[in-house]
C-alpha cells in the first residue's frame, strides 16, 4: 500500500512497514534527495539517478526455497514497482538509468513507459542476451536533453551483459559555451557481472574495457575530444576492486565520493554500502562516474595492462606469495634469470587469467607480454618484472587534478569547454550512508543513488 503525503507542495510516497520504504524515512525526504534535486536542477543544474531495481524474476520470497520468486507473485511485483516508479518521479532526475529491468514482462515494460513517457521522459530499453529475462532501461527528460544518438553494447560474453550509451546534447541555455553551442555528453547505463569467483575478476574488467574502448571509438569517430562522460549502473564491485581502480586511472571519479570528500584509501572504503547481495554481504557497488574534458589520463592499452598485472599480483599474493617467489613462479623452470613467453601464458592459465572460454584472448596475451618487455628483447628478467608487473604504478593519476581543475574553473577566464562540477549526492535509504542497511527496505537489495551536476566552464586539454 503507498500512502501519499504533501510536503513543500510536493507529493512524497510513503510506504508502509508491509510494503517497500517505513514512514520513518518521512522527515527526511524532503529536506534531501527529492527537493533537493528537483530545486537544484532550476538553478542550472542536472541530477541523475541510478537504481539497481531488483528484477521480479530474481528476487528471492523465501531463502528456504530458492525457487519461488515474486515474478510468480503479480500483486507483489506490480506494486513493489509502482512504488519505485513514484519514487523516480518525485525525484524528478534529467538522467534515470535502471538496471534489472524486467523485460522479459509486458505489462512491467508497459507501466513503466507509460508512467515515465507521460512524465517527459524519452525512455530506451535494452535486454541482456540469451534471453535472460532482464536488462536496462535509461530515460532522460526531454527538459533538459535532445538524443543525438543511442548505441547498444552487447558483450557477447560470459555473463550475457550489455550497456547503453547515449549521445546527448543540453537544451537547456544555461548549458552552453562562450560561443552559444549546445554542452554535448556522452551517457553509459550498464550492469557488470557478479563476481562469483576470482577467475571472473578478468570478465568484468573485460567488460570495463569494451566500453572504454567503445568510448574512444566513438569520440574519435565523431571527432568529440572535449566531451563530459557519465558512467552510470551497478559496477559490481567495491572501491578496493580492480574495476574501481582502472576507471580511476582513466581519469573517471566517483561522483558520491566527490561529494561527501571520500578518497580512494582503505580508510573510506566502507563508509557507505549499497547493496545486500543474496549472499547477505552488504557493499558498495552503485556508482555515477564522472569525467571532464580536461582529465588527464593513460593510454588506455597501458590502463588495461596495468589493471591485469594488479590483478595477477592481488592473486599471487593470496597464495602468499612475496615478490621473489613470484618472479620464480613465472620463470617456472627456466634456467636463465628471466621470464619466456611460454612460462608466461602457463603462469597466465595457472592463476586463471588464461585458457577458460571467458579468459584473456591470444592477442590479449601478447600486448600484454608487449607491455611487460620493456626492452623488446623477448624476455622479461627480474627489473621488467618488478617495473612492470608488480610495483606498477597505475594509480598514480594527479590525485589534486579535480581540486585544480575546478579552481583553474572559478578563477580563470571564460573557458570554451563545458564540464560538470558534483553539486551534492545522496544514497537512499539514508542508512546506507553510514554503512548500514535497514532491515525495513524491501524496495530492493539496492539503495537508489541520485546525484545533482552544475555546468562549469574548465580549459580543455
Amino acid at each position: 500500500m503507498v500512502a501519499v503525503v504533501e510536503s513543500n507542495n510536493s507529493k512524497i510516497p510513503i510506504l508502509d512497514p508491509s510494503g517497500n520504504e517505513s514512514c520513518v524515512y518521512k522527515r527526511s525526504i524532503a529536506r534531501t534527495v527529492g527537493a533537493y534535486v528537483s530545486s537544484m536542477v532550476g538553478k542550472r543544474c542536472i541530477s541523475c539517478t541510478t537504481f539497481n531495481i531488483l528484477a521480479p524474476i530474481y528476487k528471492r520470497l523465501d531463502q528456504q526455497n530458492q525457487s519461488l520468486r515474486e515474478s510468480d507473485f503479480r500483486d507483489s511485483w506490480f506494486t513493489r514497482n509502482q512504488a519505485i516508479l513514484d519514487w523516480l518521479l518525485y525525484e524528478r532526475s534529467s538522467v534515470i538509468c535502471l538496471q534489472e529491468f524486467w523485460v522479459g514482462n509486458e505489462e512491467l515494460v508497459h507501466m513503466y513507459q507509460e508512467r515515465l513517457g507521460n512524465a517527459g521522459y524519452i525512455i530506451f530499453s535494452l535486454a541482456r542476451t540469451n534471453n535472460r529475462g532482464d536488462g536496462l532501461l535509461t530515460a532522460l527528460h526531454r527538459d533538459y536533453f535532445k538524443v543525438l544518438n543511442y548505441r547498444e553494447l552487447l558483450f557477447n560474453d560470459f555473463g550475457d551483459r550489455v550497456a547503453q550509451l547515449l549521445h546527448v546534447q543540453s537544451v537547456a541555455p544555461s548549458l552552453q559555451n562562450q560561443k552559444g553551442s549546445p554542452q554535448e555528453i556522452l551517457i553509459v547505463n550498464t550492469h557488470l557481472l557478479f563476481p562469483h569467483d576470482s577467475s571472473l575478476s578478468v570478465v568484468r574488467l573485460h567488460q570495463v574495457y569494451k566500453i572504454l574502448q567503445y568510448l574512444e571509438l566513438y569520440q574519435t569517430e565523431n571527432k568529440l575530444s572535449h566531451v563530459t562522460v557519465i558512467l552510470c549502473g551497478d559496477w559490481n564491485g567495491s572501491k578496493r576492486g580492480h574495476v574501481y581502480k582502472f576507471l580511476r586511472s582513466q581519469g573517471f571519479v566517483s561522483s558520491y565520493d566527490i561529494a561527501h570528500k571520500y578518497t580512494d584509501d582503505d580508510a573510506d572504503a566502507h563508509k557507505w554500502v549499497s547493496h545486500r547481495n543474496h549472499r547477505g554481504n552488504i557493499c558498495g557497488v552503485d556508482f555515477i562516474w564522472l569525467r571532464n574534458p580536461n582529465e588527464s589520463r593513460k593510454p588506455l592499452k597501458t590502463s588495461w595492462a596495468e589493471a591485469l598485472f594488479s590483478l595477477i599480483k592481488c592473486h599471487l599474493q593470496k597464495a602468499s606469495l612475496g615478490e621473489n617467489d613470484a618472479f620464480a613462479f613465472f620463470k617456472a623452470d627456466n634456467n636463465g634469470d628471466a621470464i619466456t613467453y611460454s612460462a608466461f601464458c602457463k603462469a597466465l592459465r595457472q592463476v586463471k587469467l588464461a585458457g577458460l572460454p571467458h579468459g584473456l584472448s591470444f592477442l590479449e596475451i601478447n600486448d600484454l607480454w608487449a607491455q611487460a618487455d620493456v626492452h623488446g628483447n623477448g624476455v622479461i628478467n627480474y627489473e621488467e618484472f618488478q617495473q612492470r608487473m608488480w610495483n606498477s604504478t597505475w594509480l598514480e593519476q594527479i590525485e589534486n587534478n579535480w581540486n585544480d581543475s575546478m579552481k583553474d574553473s572559478k578563477e580563470g577566464a571564460e573557458r570554451e569547454v563545458l564540464g560538470f562540477m558534483v553539486e551534492n549526492a545522496y544514497l537512499f535509504p539514508r542508512e546506507v550512508e553510514k554503512g548500514m542497511w535497514p532491515e525495513n527496505y524491501s524496495l530492493s537489495d539496492h539503495a537508489r543513488l541520485s546525484v545533482v551536476f552544475s555546468p562549469v566552464r574548465i580549459q580543455g586539454s
